[in-house]
């Protein structure tokens, strides 16, 4: 089920479409984005692949696997990024971003004191001049896949 005022699910019918960025991982619960309006290089979105807008809609076959993803996707971050840490969390309440989604954000050495913790979403919604450029994130992409792809998470 999607529906049609909600972004994450207009992006997931035009699956086919998306660029690199909008589907970095996919199975068939959960799709993996890096966050188009951040200004923070790695920002990676998991988003479950049908409208949900509260963990507990989650089915038990999607929770089985979230904090699969949740790890792999941070140890992928590590490797690719060298951030010394990951945050994870969930919100959904923006207008228009209800949906549920999972923000996976590398947290760097070098990030500024007054942008760590839950302040890190200050690097969101900014102006647009200063969001990662498309190029960069799909590098990132490619970086990440390599990474999947000759790495054993067992």
């Amino acid at each position: 089920m999607t529906m049609p005022d909600c972004y994450t699910c207009r992006q997931e019918q035009r699956f086919d479409e998306l660029p690199p960025r909008e589907r970095i991982a996919v199975d068939q619960h959960w799709r993996v984005v890096h966050a188009f309006d951040t200004a923070l290089p790695g920002w990676l979105v998991l988003l479950p692949r049908r409208h949900v807008t509260a963990i507990h809609e989650l089915t038990d076959a999607e929770a089985e696997t979230l904090g699969l993803w949740q790890v792999r996707l941070s140890r992928a971050l590590r490797e690719v990024t060298g951030c010394v840490k990951t945050y994870v969390a969930q919100f959904a309440e923006v207008e228009g971003f209800a949906h549920v989604h999972f923000h996976i954000v590398p947290r760097m050495s070098d990030l500024p004191q007054e942008l760590r913790g839950p302040r890190v979403f200050g690097l969101l919604r900014r102006p647009e001049q200063q969001w990662v450029a498309p190029d960069v994130a799909d590098e990132i992409v490619r970086s990440l896949r390599q990474w999947a792809a000759t790495t054993s998470t067992s």
